[in-house]
């Protein structure tokens, strides 16, 4: 996930993101390419305790230095579609770990970037609120064309992927393209 979301340098090979290696680029470059290009959903939801929950999917739009009118109407939408509007004055430490983990799926769509990258991102949501998140971002993927690369323990979640990379110890061991909702096994 750091090396696919430009946070650290490969030391062999390449990671390449819009013909660009981005071991070529200087750290104001990735910072920028994070900023526009990529929405992070950590596992461990990275929201900023003294923030509230409306100010939290604001921030990486204030780092945009995108228009604070603007900015609160995309948060509003957003915070609207996890179904956390009613929660947007709560800190973190007022709401669940799923409130949370649905303010962290908010603020990576804030700047609408064209890449997400989601580490485990139903691991603290109950069933029901797992399948409209991965709905939500599947429809992401279908309407906008988005890239959405989940990374997951979670082999229920493979329903939704066109394409699985199974990883063991550090090394692939297997590529699959498939179909969504295709049975796991078949090709």
């Amino acid at each position: 996930m750091n090396l696919l979301g430009c946070l650290d340098i490969p030391s062999k090979g390449k990671v390449c993101l819009n013909s660009k290696d981005i071991s070529e680029l200087d750290e104001s470059e990735l910072a920028l390419i994070r900023g526009q290009m990529i929405g992070f959903i950590f596992q461990s939801f990275n929201l900023i305790p003294t923030l509230s929950t409306e100010e939290n999917v604001l921030l990486p739009l204030e780092f945009q230095e995108e228009d604070r009118q603007i900015s609160r109407q995309k948060a509003a939408y957003l915070l609207d579609i996890v179904g956390l509007t009613d929660k947007k004055k709560n800190l973190p430490s007022q709401l669940s770990g799923g409130q949370r983990q649905r303010v962290a799926i908010a603020r990576s769509l804030a700047v609408n970037p064209p890449i997400i990258l989601a580490d485990e991102p139903t691991g603290n949501l109950d069933t029901k609120t797992g399948d409209y998140i991965l709905g939500f971002l599947d429809g992401l993927h279908e309407r906008e064309g988005k890239t959405i690369i989940i990374v997951t323990h979670d082999l229920d979640i493979v329903k939704y992927a066109t394409r699985v990379v199974y990883i063991r110890d550090g090394e692939i061991e297997k590529i699959e393209k498939r179909t969504k909702n295709e049975p796991e096994g078949l090709k």
